[in-house]
């Protein structure tokens, strides 16, 4: 499997279908699911993981691409970044298509699949603050046929996870029809590691603002007081570009604010401790971006 692991995966099963690729897992319930394999390759190769089997999902036609379904796009979990960060991707769901983009380097976009992504529930996974934002659910396949579905930040935060022998088949995206930007700070210049990143989507028809910031917390935050505070500030029946530049400065600061609190007061009374220079860096990166990532959208 690879020339670092000191021993390779016992068996490896290459279905045709999703019912096949659940039903493999099934009957090995020590298997892991691959489909890219950008993640679980460098698990494999750092010692961390030594599956007795692979179920390969890249056959498997059907989760590789999309399709319409009652307003929303159903996007399969196969989906490669690199797929999803082309033209006609971008024309459907621009935020998800710039994650796509800045996902990393090609040999990691040309791999990496969208459910993978989900799946490995990376902090640093560029997608997941775009789902996140557009409270996109997920359609999860099931042994004898079963589907169901959950919103993707349930399964983010642990409060819904995969059963046995379950794997994300799809994801249903809701189609707004309206700006939405994604932005990311990475460590160091060209693709890489997120160190923060938000993802801002405007929703004309409920005249609603979502933001979450990713990369910053285990999973993505939603500022939730703070979308309600700028979507009562725009003229939705007018000129959206015209909000005032103080008003998107405050907006990133009470994003920021929001997502990276002051430290709580102490037991006894104490005055808290201040925020360490590291801390009020990101802060900083974060307010920024959300300003940024707004003030795009709007215009």
């Amino acid at each position: 499997m690879t020339t670092h692991a000191p021993q390779a995966a016992q068996s490896v099963t290459l279905p045709a279908s999703l019912d096949e690729a659940v039903a493999a897992l099934a009957a090995m319930p020590a298997a892991v699911p691959v489909a890219g394999g950008t993640d679980l390759m460098a698990a494999v190769n750092r010692g961390l993981l030594r599956p007795a089997g692979l179920v390969g999902l890249g056959r498997i036609n059907e989760i590789r691409g999309w399709q319409y379904q009652d307003g929303h796009a159903l996007l399969g979990a196969g989906l490669t970044h690199a797929r999803m960060g082309r033209p006609d991707f971008a024309a459907l769901i621009p935020a998800l298509a710039a994650a796509a983009r800045a996902a990393g380097p090609p040999q990691i976009r040309n791999a990496g699949t969208l459910g993978g992504n989900i799946a490995s529930a990376a902090p640093t996974g560029d997608a997941l603050p775009v789902l996140a934002a557009l409270e996109a659910t997920l359609v999860i396949a099931g042994p004898d046929g079963a589907r169901r579905e959950i919103p993707v930040s349930h399964l983010l935060a642990g409060r819904d996870m995969l059963a046995p022998a379950e794997l994300i088949g799809y994801v249903r995206v809701p189609l707004l029809h309206a700006p939405q930007v994604f932005l990311k700070a990475t460590g160091r210049t060209g693709p890489g590691r997120a160190t923060a990143s938000v993802a801002v989507v405007l929703d004309p028809a409920r005249r609603g603002v979502r933001c979450a910031v990713g990369a910053i917390a285990p999973m993505p935050l939603r500022p939730l007081e703070a979308e309600r505070w700028i979507a009562s500030l725009i003229d939705w029946d007018g000129e959206r570009a015209a909000l005032a530049p103080e008003a998107l400065g405050a907006f990133g600061e009470y994003v920021a604010a929001a997502c990276i609190p002051d430290p709580a007061p102490a037991a006894d009374g104490a005055p808290p401790p201040p925020l360490s220079p590291a801390v009020l860096h990101l802060r900083r990166t974060v307010a920024a971006l959300a300003r940024r990532a707004l003030g795009r959208a709007l215009s």
